[in-house]
């Protein structure tokens, strides 16, 4: 996904390293998840999960601030019809082709629970939430030029009480209510996303100086991670010592929790202070962002996205779950072999999409597609 993130005609390299820097944090959450080294309530705490804890209050940011960046430019662009189904195509590529090829090489697994829903998953995956940011994502998409037309539409202060009363019921309440609300979908849903969205647009709108410069959005970051880490920490010592608490011990991880806001916010705003060096260095991180999309789609498949850590202890070994420093080096290895594969898989991808284009486009429905861009135009 890389709506619009350009410069004249170079993307902007300080937006597409801090998609390759987001994409980065998502695969530690799901690393320390299916590491199952996050603390517990009730259970004894390691060093190792002390270390896991604290990373994932850091890179718990990454989604939103991934979020952020297609919001910003988005925001300012026209949505074409073209992009919509070429990510729906790009999803289906991955849902049924990551499939297919296990089955060929015979790591597919049949499970006793597998029904005809399953089949759905693959050949409706939007609809079935094969993957809920996905899902999330382009229901964003699809709304984005509703939520253009009313961003350009309201005035500043307009805009504004929007976005305050959004906040108000998607994230304050829930931050600081101890209790579970039925309407509260933890950050999961395309209602948050466009939160997000409009929070970016506003921005980019109104030119916000948010927090002032890079050093003051890095202590934002900081902070803001730091009490979501003493949170954890503080509610499972609570909960331990004389009880309760339960739900309200994994809402400080709660994508739209209020830390977790401020320090996406931090974060997205000083890589908007932040520049890239123009050099090959800038060139190389242009080249390798646009497929941090395919990095999530390949590590997040229904068919892998519990087997992948298990893959790659076959590779470099056991998760070492009894030392802080062997357990970071193995989560570095982990994400270098993840991220690299999912670059290639969707290098590969597409030149695939490429040579389709390419054969397809003088066809009648290539023509028709393009027909449409241009009047939405």
């Amino acid at each position: 996904m890389s709506d619009g993130v350009v410069l004249g005609k170079k993307r902007n390299a300080n937006f597409e390293l801090l998609r390759i820097v987001a994409m980065i944090m998502i695969i530690v959450l799901h690393y320390n998840t299916y590491c199952d080294t996050l603390i517990h309530l009730g259970m004894p705490v390691t060093g190792v999960d002390v270390y896991a804890t604290i990373l994932e209050a850091f890179c718990i940011t990454g989604l939103n601030t991934y979020v952020f960046i297609s919001g910003y430019f988005l925001s300012n662009s026209k949505v074409k019809l073209s992009r919509v189904l070429q990510l729906i195509c790009q999803v289906f590529f991955y849902t049924v082709m990551i499939s297919l090829v296990m089955m060929i090489t015979g790591t597919y697994v049949v499970r006793s629970n597998d029904s005809f829903y399953k089949i759905v998953q693959y050949l409706f995956p939007i609809t079935s939430e094969h993957y809920w940011f996905v899902t999330a994502y382009i229901i964003m998409y699809v709304l984005a030029p509703v939520m253009n037309s009313a961003i350009h539409a309201l005035s500043r202060k307009q805009l504004k009480t929007v976005i305050l009363g959004l906040l108000i019921w998607f994230c304050f309440i829930k931050s600081f209510v101890p209790v579970m609300f039925v309407t509260d979908k933890w950050g999961y849903d395309y209602g948050w996303f466009i939160v997000l969205y409009l929070i970016a647009a506003y921005i980019r709108k109104y030119d916000v100086r948010v927090f002032y410069n890079a050093r003051n959005s890095l202590i934002v970051f900081f902070i803001s991670c730091i009490i979501i880490a003493f949170m954890k920490f503080g509610i499972y010592y609570i909960n331990l010592t004389r009880g309760g608490f339960i739900y309200f011990f994994d809402v400080p991880f709660h994508f739209n929790y209020f830390f977790t806001l401020t320090g996406s916010l931090g974060l997205f705003s000083f890589f908007r202070y932040f520049r890239v060096k123009e050099n090959k260095t800038a060139d190389v991180i242009r080249f390798i962002a646009p497929f941090t999309f395919g990095v999530y789609l390949l590590h997040m498949h229904i068919e892998m996205k519990d087997r992948w850590v298990e893959w790659i202890e076959h590779i470099i070994g056991e998760v070492p779950v009894h030392s802080v420093p062997l357990y970071a080096l193995h989560l570095a290895a982990s994400i270098v072999i993840i991220f690299t594969a999912g670059v290639f898989v969707d290098w590969i991808r597409k030149l695939v999409f490429g040579f389709v284009g390419r054969v397809c486009h003088d066809t009648w429905l290539f023509k028709k597609i393009r027909q449409w861009d241009e009047s939405l135009c």
